[in-house]
């Protein structure tokens, strides 16, 4: 999924800079004066008129969690590591462990052959229901969200029903076509979660799957014509999807409502849309209900090259799955250096990281996801003014004359340069940047403020003996700075 992105600040050389300046407040005005309708309807133009909310804004990282009864068996082969969805094997080797029911069913699947190996040909896939809820009696929600916290997340979406319709919370809308006992959790997951995240003072999104559930339309998708013909679109199914989309809201009041897939034409999706709005006025709406209206864009294991105008959010996994793959190890998983490279570079370009957590049936996180978690979150706990309630700069990208890539986010008070790697030199030098004569610079971590001085369009910083902290390092220049002519 690629959005066309173009720099917000970008000016044409023709304006002097108080005319540019003018210009930005004017347009800040006219942006925080448009006012939202007291009472949203279920139409674009009405819905079209909410405006992005600025703790979303400024969250900059999410934790998505995809948990069910896939996490029992939680297998998935190790194939496909770049996420080529069009590649022709892709659906018979999908390495996403939440698809196990779709690909158990795909004869000669490697998925299938683990089925049958571990659990037989003939085991049903909704048996599961029975271990994952005895394994879910050791689940600690405070747990998690501490977890969360710690990690620097200021919002947690939870799969409150993914592809397989099995969900995790008591609904009081039954599934027709599922055994009482094999239909949701026996405890309420969803609530239980939201308790204990809103008390860390995180928000709760919410996850569901209307585009597809394969109790309604069974399938399996072997070809990529299946992608459209097992979507479910029966009266039924749409009054189905639309009771229980509307008991989440009711029920729970989530911050993210995050649909998956699409949404069925029998539905009514603008009218879930205003009755969300009106019940939590800045929760926010992702952009796979299939109709054109969201708040923000949600590319999958896909980041941008330009800052975009429109706010959007990467989700992916901290491995190749999103749920649970017992196969994922370290050579499966982000590096931690390459995570806090990717949420720099995300946060660079006006979008969030939405990063996922596969839990294991009883609730513990793998440890090699842990162990990404503790590093991103003590790198934001010294860093993290260089990314919470940022906004992007004149440019994203940039890299010092010793080869070290940057990234650029700014505050009202101040203008962020990340080097993304190590200095090896006790200076370094950042090309076409122009801080304002006497503007104090300094390493986030550091007490003391650098020493720089200016030699052409590029400065010269000389840096501590010893850096605090790894991976990524933030200067912070407090006071105006230019590039290419325009001051900022």
């Amino acid at each position: 999924m690629k959005t066309r992105a173009v720099s917000v600040l970008s000016v044409s050389w023709q304006f002097n800079r108080s005319v540019v300046v003018l210009m930005l407040c004017l347009a800040t005005v006219a942006v925080t004066q448009v006012q939202p309708p007291s009472r949203y309807q279920a139409t674009l133009e009405s819905l079209n008129q909410h405006p992005l909310p600025q703790w979303y804004a400024d969250a900059k990282l999410g934790i998505f969690v995809h948990w069910g009864l896939y996490s029992v068996p939680g297998w998935a082969p190790l194939v496909h590591p770049e996420h080529d969805f069009t590649a022709p094997d892709y659906i018979k080797n999908n390495p996403y462990a939440e698809w196990y029911l779709n690909v158990m069913r795909i004869d000669g699947s490697p998925t299938q052959a683990y089925h049958r190996e571990h659990y037989g040909a003939d085991y049903d896939y909704y048996n599961f229901a029975p271990t994952f809820d005895q394994e879910i009696k050791k689940w600690s929600p405070d747990a998690w969200a501490k977890t969360f916290r710690d990690a620097g997340a200021k919002y947690v979406v939870l799969t409150t029903k993914h592809h397989d319709g099995f969900t995790l919370w008591p609904s009081a809308t039954p599934n027709p076509k599922l055994p009482a006992d094999r239909q949701h959790a026996t405890r309420d997951i969803v609530g239980e979660l939201t308790t204990a995240v809103n008390q860390q003072g995180l928000r709760m999104g919410l996850y569901y799957s209307g585009g597809y559930d394969w109790t309604f339309v069974p399938g399996p998708i072997r070809t990529a014509a299946d992608y459209q013909s097992v979507k479910p679109q029966s009266e039924a199914y749409g009054k189905y999807a639309d009771a229980q989309v509307r008991e989440l809201i009711q029920r729970y009041r989530p911050a993210v409502i995050w649909n998956d897939i699409d949404y069925p034409k029998s539905g009514h999706p603008l009218e879930l849309m205003a009755e969300y709005y009106n019940a939590v006025p800045d929760g926010v709406i992702d952009d796979r209900f299939g109709v054109k209206h969201s708040d923000f864009k949600s590319p999958e294991y896909q980041v941008l090259d330009k800052i975009s105008p429109t706010k959007w959010e990467e989700c992916r996994g901290l491995g190749r799955s999103f749920g649970y793959n017992r196969a994922e190890g370290e050579a499966e998983t982000i590096a931690p250096d390459e995570l806090i490279y990717l949420l720099v570079d995300i946060v660079s370009k006006n979008g969030n990281l939405l990063l996922d957590v596969g839990p294991e049936a009883d609730g513990t996180i793998p440890p090699v996801q842990m162990k990404r978690l503790e590093a991103l979150g003590a790198w934001l706990k010294q860093n993290g003014e260089a990314i919470y309630g940022t906004h992007p700069w004149q440019t994203a990208e940039g890299k010092t004359s010793e080869g070290i890539p940057l990234r650029f986010t700014k505050s009202d008070a101040a203008v962020y340069a990340t080097l993304l790697g190590t200095p090896k030199t006790p200076t370094i030098t950042l090309k076409s940047t122009s801080p304002k004569a006497g503007t104090q610079i300094s390493l986030l971590g550091e007490a003391k403020p650098l020493v720089w001085s200016q030699h052409g369009s590029d400065i010269e910083v000389t840096l501590p003996t010893t850096l605090p902290g790894q991976y990524a390092y933030v200067l912070k220049m407090a006071g105006p700075v230019s590039v290419a002519g325009v001051t900022q």
